[in-house]
């Protein structure tokens, strides 16, 4: 039996209402995304077959949102904001049901073509807006997962996503079909820093730390700048962030 309808199959007799919700079980079991008590949104959540799953892993003490133009069925514990995304309404209302969220999901993939080109681009669209849309809801230390299809215009996306996390990795789960382009963006850790690699800023040396290394800070954040003293006021490239601190290079 093809691998295709096996997942087909074993959705329809666990009582899922996609085939992708195995994608889900085969991504949080990778990359360990959602845990009991999180509050989760799935965005483009139509039929629901990750709500299902996002609602099994959260467990009764978790929130679980789904947003989607098309009318979600009701499925048990689960919220769902009829709407674009993209809308500013949507998005506030959103945040006000949420809070801050832990995780956002998003399987969303364009009307199919079959250009390649043309549904790669439109891909990437998709998860750019998911993406912006997560920078409105998810929490600092919060993960991000969006499908796209492979092409040349991953290598700006996954760019602009690994600024805002600690990490970014790209994953084909095993439920994905073999002949499909289709792979997910993992983000993991939203980062909180005022800076991100690569910055230039001048900044004042406030004090030495035990290491020797100067110490100075941006809005509150702390940057350890090597070769430095006290008192210096110094141009300085952000070179590695931490969840709590980063280190910078002088720039002669």
């Amino acid at each position: 039996m093809a691998r295709k309808d096996d997942y087909y199959n074993r959705a329809k007799q666990e009582g899922y209402r996609s085939r992708a919700a195995y994608k889900l079980k085969q991504l949080n079991e990778e990359s360990h995304l959602v845990e009991r008590g999180d509050t989760v949104v799935d965005l483009g959540a139509a039929p629901g077959g990750w709500l299902q799953v996002a609602a099994e892993l959260a467990g009764d003490e978790g929130t679980v949102v789904g947003v989607d133009l098309q009318r979600i069925k009701d499925i048990d514990g689960v919220e769902t904001v009829r709407g674009d995304m993209t809308d500013e309404d949507v998005r506030t209302d959103l945040v006000e049901r949420v809070g801050e969220a832990d995780v956002v999901l998003s399987d969303m993939a364009p009307n199919m073509t079959g250009e390649y080109n043309l549904d790669h681009a439109r891909s990437v669209h998709l998860a750019r807006q998911a993406f912006e849309t997560s920078m409105a809801v998810l929490a600092p230390g919060g993960d991000f997962v969006a499908k796209v299809f492979d092409g040349p215009d991953l290598a700006d996306l996954k760019a602009a996503v690994e600024r805002e996390f600690r990490y970014v990795r790209e994953v084909r789960p095993e439920a994905s079909r073999k002949e499909s382009s289709e792979l997910y963006l993992v983000a993991k850790r939203r980062l909180t820093a005022p800076v991100r690699e690569g910055d230039e800023l001048d900044v004042e040396i406030q004090d030495v730390g035990s290491e020797g290394d100067g110490i100075a800070k941006v809005e509150g954040f702390t940057l350890f700048v090597p070769d430095t003293e006290a008192g210096e006021t110094v141009t300085v490239e952000v070179t590695d962030i931490k969840a709590r601190f980063g280190f910078a290079e002088r720039v002669e």
